[in-house]
């Protein structure tokens, strides 16, 4: 089994479709560049020009393929949609990047897909047996073979017939050669919203891809719901029995882009408030704020401003230090979070700071910059975190550690403490996240969330007799990342 390499949690992929736009593969190109935080490995546009489907998929940025001219070209149509891929346990290669395409009977489909299907294992078995061959290791192909394998005559009713076979957490866009589909899932666990751009609609994974294109928000697409693009109309099925709606709460915490919209606010407004509600809850006496950049700033904002706590940039990120870095000896390699962050050592000297963070997962980061920050002279250390404690993994999409690999299911606050050597560590409640998020108390019956993370009430359980150890298998199998 491979272990988890980073210490936060990393959503998967963002995905993005328009139609109906001369520019499509052009204004793909900007969606999906605006969505990059949601993957960095892999990236993919598929057009469609009238008659024919075009594929270009590259491994990198965005930025680095899709801003040249003669790349685009080659993606002539009205019609397009994108992918970008974040890769975790599964193999970095060309045939898993999405979107995917299929020459089926009622004609050409392609599909990026954001999540993961907890029975893909289980459907991939049993089409393989039924004479199925599979070019991918991703579980997104299992959609692709499940749609090419329905026995119903319109696209429509065969994607139907699809979705009631999956399980899991999924947003889904795809292309035919008449029209564009937006999915998410019952529950909506993962996001998708609908923009239009003059005649054109646009599907997205977060508004900020709407943003850049210059397209306005009509709306987030419902749980359960397909929402279908056909001469230059919208329209909408919902197949599935209704359900309460459970967005993933990471959305709001850390995976959205700060200046993305969920439920009526930009994501930035959220943390904020989570930050607020921590000082609410853990306030002590210091010096002033910290926060771990970029992801703990606004509820360090927060914290500072509730608490009337002076803020100050006590750690500076190196922007220009991805994963690709060379680290060719073991002496660099040990340089570990120094590559990424440094300390301004004349404000920490000799006082005593709170810490925020986001969200804390195997502590091995938080430990070295707390190192960081004693060595560079500070007093005391005392660290917060802006959620509750991350005791379970995640089976809808996210990158996350085993069990045994997080923090907080092995130990309890004075040991995490301990460990990371801080002053003290406090973490934000169940109750006080709820509060923030602006859903008041936690229906436990319903919860308003999926936060599993925390609490181990999973909106759609494992499949019987399929565990973690299993769930790791198909995450091998599948490369999680790839959707």
């Amino acid at each position: 089994m491979k272990k988890f390499k980073f210490d936060k949690l990393r959503e998967e992929c963002g995905i993005f479709g328009i139609s109906d736009h001369e520019d499509s593969s052009a204004l793909t190109a900007l969606g999906l560049h605006a969505l990059q935080h949601r993957g960095q490995e892999g990236c993919g546009i598929v057009s469609f020009d009238g008659k024919n489907f075009h594929s270009e998929k590259r491994q990198g940025l965005v930025g680095d393929h899709f801003t040249k001219p003669e790349v685009i070209k080659k993606l002539p149509g009205n019609f397009a949609i994108g992918h970008n891929r974040y890769s975790t346990t599964g193999e970095t290669s060309l045939r898993n990047i999405q979107p995917f395409f299929a020459d089926l009977h009622m004609g050409g489909l392609s599909i990026a897909h954001n999540g993961n299907l907890t029975n893909a294992l289980i459907l991939r078995e049993s089409l393989v047996k039924d004479g199925a061959i599979f070019r991918t290791t991703s579980d997104t192909e299992t959609i692709v073979q499940l749609l090419a394998k329905s026995k119903r005559e319109k696209m429509i009713d065969k994607l139907v017939d699809t979705l009631f076979q999956i399980q899991g957490g999924y947003s889904l866009v795809i292309m035919t050669n008449k029209k564009l589909v937006g999915v998410r899932d019952p529950f909506g666990i993962r996001p998708l919203v609908i923009g239009k751009l003059k005649d054109s609609f646009i599907f997205a994974s977060e508004t900020c891809a709407l943003d850049i294109v210059g397209a306005t928000f009509i709306r987030e697409v419902e749980n359960g719901e397909i929402v279908i693009v056909e001469k230059k109309e919208l329209k909408s099925i919902k197949p599935f029995p209704k359900q309460k709606v459970r967005p993933c709460v990471f959305e709001y915490i850390y995976f959205a882009r700060p200046d993305s919209f969920i439920d009526g606010k930009c994501a930035y407004e959220y943390r904020k408030s989570l930050g607020r509600e921590l000082a609410k809850e853990t306030d002590i006496k210091a010096d002033f704020v910290v926060p771990v950049p970029d992801s703990g700033v606004p509820a360090a904002l927060g914290y500072a401003e509730f608490s009337k706590k002076k803020f100050e940039l006590g750690l500076i990120r190196n922007h220009y230090v991805g994963r690709t870095f060379i680290e060719p000896t073991q002496s660099i390699r040990s340089l570990g979070v120094k590559l990424k962050l440094s300390s301004t050592k004349s404000i920490v000297k000799n006082k005593s700071l709170i810490l925020i963070d986001d969200s804390l997962v195997r502590g091995t980061t938080c430990l070295k910059i707390v190192k960081m920050l004693y060595e560079a002279g500070a007093k005391e250390v005392h660290v917060r975190i802006a959620c509750p404690e991350i005791k379970f993994p995640d089976y809808y999409g996210v990158d996350m550690p085993t069990k045994n690999e997080l923090l907080a299911h092995k130990k309890d606050i004075t040991d995490m403490c301990n460990y990371i050597k801080a002053k003290s560590l406090k973490f934000l409640s169940l109750k006080g996240l709820y509060e923030a998020l602006g859903k008041g108390k936690r229906n436990k019956l319903y919860p308003q969330f999926s936060d599993h993370y925390f609490t181990g009430e999973y909106p759609i359980k494992p499949l019987d007799k399929l565990g973690e150890t299993k769930i790791t298998q198909l995450s091998l199998l599948s490369g999680r990342s790839n959707n």
